[in-house]
């Protein structure tokens, strides 16, 4: 079965455009106007994955995203956002945000961003489906301070890091892009996007500093005889994968 998509976006032109666009590429879309209708569809009918709009009237994104947390919901979210400040994305992954979009958004970076968040709930990492288990036996549900992927786990509250069991003193600008790519796992981010989620500005085609907080990186990251976690993807830029 298609995954199942909450859609909350107060713009009518986004919402109808969104959800065509994702019922094209195979999802089942539920589309609401408002916060209310989100938190109301949620608790009737829970989807995969949700995609929130921050400004809304009445209960914005954020409001939602804190009400189902506290009540348990671990299910991703995807925020979309015209705010581009750097105390704004804060808040939005403080409030239990699991990734953002920024408007005006390209629909494709939507789709990889969804299946991103898709494969980190599967349980094999592959496309999630709603075809019944092998075993009724519950699954824990992973603690949700931490976010997890290619073997790094990140409490973001406290800035911890660890490479499986090993912890990792990293900077604050070293925590953030590790957070980054940890985040998108599997996307590739290109220099630009980089620059302006951890710096606010691109420093240029000239500028080496990315490159340096990556070499930094990586020596804390790799361990001998274990898979170079962040890969470079030459004339792009760079992604978090184990294989």
């Amino acid at each position: 079965m298609a995954p199942t998509v909450l859609l909350a976006e107060d713009d009518r032109a986004i919402r109808h455009a969104l959800e065509r666009a994702l019922t094209l590429e195979g999802y089942d879309v539920t589309a609401v106007a408002d916060g209310v209708e989100a938190l109301a569809s949620a608790h009737r009918t829970p989807p995969d994955v949700l995609v929130l709009d921050v400004m809304m009237p009445g209960i914005d994104g954020l409001q939602v995203c804190r009400v189902l947390r506290a009540e348990g919901d671990r299910t991703p979210i995807l925020m979309l956002t015209a705010l581009v400040e750097t105390q704004d994305r804060i808040a939005g992954l403080d409030a239990g945000a699991d990734d953002y979009v920024v408007k005006p958004f390209d629909v494709e970076e939507v789709f990889a961003r969804l299946r991103a968040l898709l494969r980190r709930t599967s349980p094999d990492g592959g496309p999630l489906t709603h075809e019944a288990p092998e075993t009724t036996a519950p699954r824990p549900l992973p603690d949700p301070r931490f976010i997890r992927a290619a073997g790094i786990r990140m409490d973001p509250r406290a800035r911890r890091a660890w490479r499986g069991e090993r912890e990792l003193e990293l900077t604050r600008t070293e925590f953030e892009l590790l957070e980054l790519l940890v985040r998108n796992a599997g996307i590739v981010l290109d220099h630009a996007t980089i620059y302006d989620r951890i710096w606010g500005y691109d420093f240029g085609p000239g500028s080496k500093n990315l490159a340096v907080y990556v070499g930094y990186l990586r020596r804390k990251l790799d361990e001998p005889g274990a898979p170079q976690l962040i890969r470079t993807v030459r004339g792009v830029g760079y992604v978090l994968r184990e294989r």
